[in-house]
């Protein structure tokens, strides 16, 4: 019993770690991709 309500919660957690990661992500490359398009634009 113990063990399956640790493995719940470490499963929660890693959910916890992939949503932040994933809003880390979107914003990285969000970045990113405004500057790749400033860069295009100041080369026209």
């Amino acid at each position: 019993m113990y063990v399956m309500e640790h493995i719940k919660q470490g499963y929660r957690g890693l959910g916890v770690l992939v949503n932040v990661n994933a809003d880390l992500l979107l914003y990285v490359t969000t970045l990113a991709l405004a500057l790749v398009c400033g860069g295009f634009l100041g080369a026209l």
